[in-house]
């Protein structure tokens, strides 16, 4: 297979990071299917990309005619079977539980094409762990985007000992395509990169709050201006969500028995709350009053 084979792409899960993925596809000429098993969920992402081109348009970053193009080259769909059944590239973006994912690319396996790469977005969970139930494990890796998938430019392309060098080709070159900077780890570690860098400020960051050393904004203040940071841990764990690191921790926990893997208790606390950052209006900070 080769990245010129590639031509339709489907997106598995609709939420944030999956609208986007589609979205960007779709703006880079892919026809393009997201699904997901939540109508309102679905229906917000088709609201969102009927908002963001246009407001591409009117920031000068698309023409008119590129933009009515990309929104004719997405489509969305309940139907997993109907999102998957001509695609070429699948991209999973679904919520961090490895049980869910087995299950999604168990029945991938079974409606998509048997020459269709199967990626997952996951940011911790390495494609080794869900390649057995496919009769295709050389055709599944990890496509991690980071957050905003639309803004951000670095995805980490992860080759498992399952992964054929064919998949990975592909995979840089379709991220290229997409106008993206992918980065090639040639084995699968726990946390991949830039995850693994940024846990460790994470877990420091959250632990310094703990104790009581400083505020969640002069921590944030000190990475930003003294290491350079364009933000602190806190304002990016609120735009990934709080929620993910909850799941995230949680998930480690359960497969290490570690209880240094444990999300801290102020995390536990905001993730009872409901209080998952930005997309609830509260996190470590209040963004009721903003747009």
């Amino acid at each position: 297979m080769k990245i010129s084979d590639v031509k339709n792409i489907a997106v598995v899960g609709a939420g944030n990071m999956g609208h986007q993925i589609a979205t960007l596809c779709a703006i880079h000429g892919y026809k393009t299917v997201c699904t997901d098993v939540k109508e309102d969920v679905l229906k917000k992402a088709e609201q969102f990309v009927d908002n963001y081109l246009p407001g591409r348009v009117k920031k000068g970053k698309l023409t008119e005619e590129q933009a009515k193009q990309a929104r004719d080259n997405i489509s969305f769909t309940m139907s997993l079977e109907e999102a998957v059944k001509d695609a070429d590239y699948v991209i999973e973006a679904v919520l961090e539980v490895l049980d869910l994912k087995r299950k999604i690319f168990a029945d991938l396996d079974k409606m998509a094409p048997s020459h269709a790469i199967l990626a997952t977005n996951s940011s911790f969970i390495v494609s080794s762990k869900i390649a057995d139930v496919t009769n295709r494990p050389e055709k599944v890796c990890n496509l991690h985007f980071f957050n905003p998938a639309l803004v951000m430019k670095l995805v980490e392309v992860v080759q498992g000992p399952h992964t054929s060098d064919e998949t990975v080709e592909v995979s840089m070159e379709l991220c290229r395509k997409i106008e993206k900077m992918p980065v090639h780890l040639k084995k699968e570690v726990e946390g991949f990169l830039l995850n693994r860098i940024f846990r460790a400020i994470q877990r420091e960051a959250l632990w310094l709050l703990e104790m009581g050393v400083a505020t969640v904004e002069d921590i944030d203040s000190a990475c930003v201006y003294g290491a350079g940071h364009p933000m602190g841990p806190f304002r990016l764990n609120d735009l990934t969500g709080i929620d993910l690191a909850y799941t995230m921790g949680m998930e480690k926990f359960r497969e290490t028995g570690d209880f240094a893997n444990l999300p801290t208790p102020s995390v536990v606390e905001k993730y009872v709350k409901g209080e998952y950052g930005q997309k609830t209006g509260k996190g470590w900070y209040d963004y009721s009053d903003k747009k």
